[in-house]
This record gives C-alpha cells, sequence and structure tokens, in this order.
C-alpha cells in the first residue's frame, strides 16, 4: 500500500508547534524579567522622626484693667480718669517706655435697680473700665512688674491683673530648622531599621510635617492640633516630620 504525500507532513507540523511554544515561553520570561528591572520596588518604609530645642520666650503681652463706679456718669468718669493718672505714673516709677503702654476706648455700662427680682427701670450707678495692654520685648521687667501690681491693690486701686502671655517671635525661622532636624533624623532611624533586615533605603517617596507641640519646660503634653504655650517663659518646641522611604 502506498503512502499518502501528506503523511511526512504532521511530524514536521508538531516538531513546528513545539519549537514555536518553547520560543514564545522563552520570550515571555524575557520580557517579564526585562519588566521586573524597569520596575520600581514597591517596598517602602515609612518612619517618623522628630527634633526638639528649649527656647525662651522673647515678648510678652501684659493686660490690666480699673473700674470706677459712681451715681452719675460725670463722677465716674472723674474718678476713673484719677485713677488712670495713677497707673500710668506708677508705669512710668517703673521704667515702662510709654510706647509699650495702650489704652483701650472707655466701657460704659449701668447699675439697674433691682426690687423683689425684677428691675425698676431706675439706674442706681454708672460703672466705667479702662484697660490697659503692655506689650514689651523687656520679658524679664514686665513679668516681674505683673507680680508686684498688688502694690497698685493697696492704694485702693481696683486693679484686675491677667495673666501675662509669653510669646516667642522667632517662630517662622526656627521652624524651618526644625523640619530639616526632624527629616535627618528620620532618615538616621530608617537606616537603623534597613540594616537590621539587611536592606537599603533609597529615595523619599513623600514627606509630611506634623504639627509643632511649644509646652512649658519638661512638659509631656500632646495635641493632635498643636500647642501653643503663652503661659510660661521657658518652653520646648517639638517638630515631627513622617518620611516614606523607597526600600532597596
Amino acid at each position: 500500500m502506498q503512502d499518502s504525500p501528506s503523511s511526512p507532513r504532521f511530524p514536521q507540523f508538531f516538531a513546528g508547534m513545539a519549537v514555536l511554544s518553547v520560543a514564545l515561553v522563552i520570550s515571555s520570561f524575557i520580557g517579564a524579567s526585562a519588566i521586573r528591572k524597569l520596575k520600581p520596588p514597591t517596598d517602602a518604609l515609612s518612619v517618623t522622626g522628630s527634633a526638639k530645642r528649649p527656647i525662651s520666650s522673647d515678648y510678652i503681652i501684659w493686660r490690666v484693667s480699673i473700674s470706677s463706679q459712681q451715681p452719675t456718669p460725670q463722677a465716674a468718669y472723674q474718678e476713673l480718669k484719677t485713677r488712670t493718672e495713677r497707673v500710668q505714673k506708677y508705669l512710668q516709677d517703673k521704667k515702662v517706655p510709654n510706647d509699650v503702654v495702650k489704652l483701650s476706648s472707655i466701657d460704659t455700662s449701668t447699675v439697674p435697680e433691682v426690687i423683689n427680682g425684677r428691675e425698676t427701670g431706675n439706674t442706681l450707678a454708672y460703672r466705667l473700665n479702662q484697660r490697659f495692654e503692655i506689650r514689651s520685648n523687656d520679658v524679664d521687667r514686665i513679668s516681674k512688674l505683673s507680680q508686684q501690681s498688688t502694690e497698685l491693690i493697696n492704694e485702693g486701686i481696683p486693679l484686675v491683673s491677667e495673666p501675662p502671655e509669653y510669646l516667642y517671635t522667632q517662630l517662622a525661622k526656627l521652624r524651618i530648622e526644625m523640619v530639616a532636624e526632624a527629616t535627618k533624623d528620620a532618615k538616621e532611624r530608617a537606616e537603623a531599621i534597613a540594616k537590621s533586615t539587611g536592606s537599603k533605603i533609597g529615595s523619599v517617596q513623600s514627606a509630611q510635617t506634623g504639627v509643632f507641640q511649644i509646652t512649658s519646660r519638661n512638659s509631656t503634653e500632646v495635641s493632635n492640633s498643636g500647642i501653643y504655650d503663652t503661659s510660661s517663659i521657658e518652653k520646648d518646641i517639638t517638630a515631627v516630620v513622617s518620611v516614606k522611604f523607597a526600600m532597596e
């Protein structure tokens, strides 16, 4: 029996398909390998760094007020004027420059007559109030003066003294420096973590600055919205930065 002319072609056909399949597998492997080399590493390490510095307040705001109460507005004003002049003389004697003392406008109110818990419509007295605001770079002098102001009360002046506010005016410059320090701290921490796992850190993928905490000296208080303590002269300022590094 004579073989069909097409019979030898089948082995050749299957052999060709096999070679083509192997070639496709090899090319797919090479392509995938190339893609992996081109694709940046997806592993990353997020680290938080911090920096802390002690600062001393260089600006103070101190507010005080005096008042008077008399049956007529004229009498109340004359009494308030006398007391205002006495406070001004007291501040001058304590070497407080006139240009750091600001006077507000006079607040006026009335004291109504009340009988059996109900106002009668009559006015018993007029009450006037005068506020002083002292803003100065001489923190120590004004701070001590705020503690000595009871001398006026001993003279019969109804002085109301608010706690001074202690501020630091160089925060803008200091914030930049501390962000740099906190970022450096984050990098050192990331390098230590990576070294312990046999890895290395790569480029910075992202960075985010946290809120600043300005607290009284050695305080452990923190807040998600940040803290700005104005009650103490000596403070600590803390900066926090979160940095994400690529891993190699």
